[in-house]
């Protein structure tokens, strides 16, 4: 078995290059890699291609990289709430590839299994599926989308030991679980680095075997992406 802790992020991230193709796990800011894009942001690579479900916010997620000009293409599934976002999409300096949330899901899932192809009716006779092959089945028109992989995949878990195994909180898990198996290199950040045998068996979401570094990060700001509030009931005297 191998040992794969590293101490920061900084190292888990040496040899990302130039046009790297990299996962972003998270939801939102759920589950967000929030060091190792830090790290990134700070290394300052560029030409990249994101995959992500979406760009977090002006502070936090895949945004500020943007601002900073290292994002060649992005592959997502909505704009979320940042204005940076919506100011560089609109100016088209960078490429963007919409994909419906299921379908993004699956891509990658299908990236990680070996699977080369699948069918879905999502999107037919929309824009998503314009120059794709379709298909019909069982009387029902379908478009034919491709695997997703990447050269490494950024994610997050509550929870790893020294050899890789990740149990993740609640809803973290999102797309952080599926992108675990869809990246040629796998950093894991985990809020908890415990000893092997730890998590139980039947507790374990990702196995090692996907998992290439992991360590663990500190001071977890855990930002709210949309504070709703309600005005304060009247006291009534």
């Amino acid at each position: 078995m191998i040992d794969k802790r590293v101490p920061n992020a900084e190292d888990a991230l040496r040899d990302l290059k130039e046009g790297s193709s990299i996962l972003v796990g998270g939801f939102g800011v759920s589950g967000m890699p929030e060091h190792l894009l830090r790290a990134l942001l700070q290394k300052g690579t560029k030409g990249l291609t994101l995959i992500s479900n979406n760009p977090g916010t002006d502070q936090h997620g895949i945004a500020p990289l943007m601002k900073a000009g290292m994002v060649r293409k992005m592959i997502l599934s909505y704009g979320g709430f940042s204005k940076t976002f919506e100011e560089i999409s609109l100016k088209g300096s960078v490429e963007l590839e919409w994909v419906p949330q299921g379908t993004l899901a699956e891509r990658i899932r299908a990236g990680g299994a070996g699977v080369g192809g699948f069918y879905t009716p999502t999107g037919y006779g929309t824009m998503v599926a314009e120059g794709k092959e379709t298909r019909q089945f069982d009387g029902k028109w379908q478009i034919l989308e491709l695997p997703i992989r990447a050269d490494f995949s950024l994610i997050k878990a509550f929870r790893g030991d020294p050899y890789g195994n990740l149990l993740f909180r609640k809803t973290a898990r999102n797309f952080n679980q599926v992108m675990a198996t869809a990246g040629r290199t796998v950093l894991a950040e985990v809020e908890e680095l415990v000893e092997l045998g730890a998590i139980p068996p039947d507790q374990v979401h990702t196995p090692g075997l996907y998992v290439d570094r992991i360590f663990q990060g500190d001071a977890y700001e855990k930002p709210i992406e949309i504070r709703t509030t309600r005005p304060r009931a009247a006291v009534r005297g």
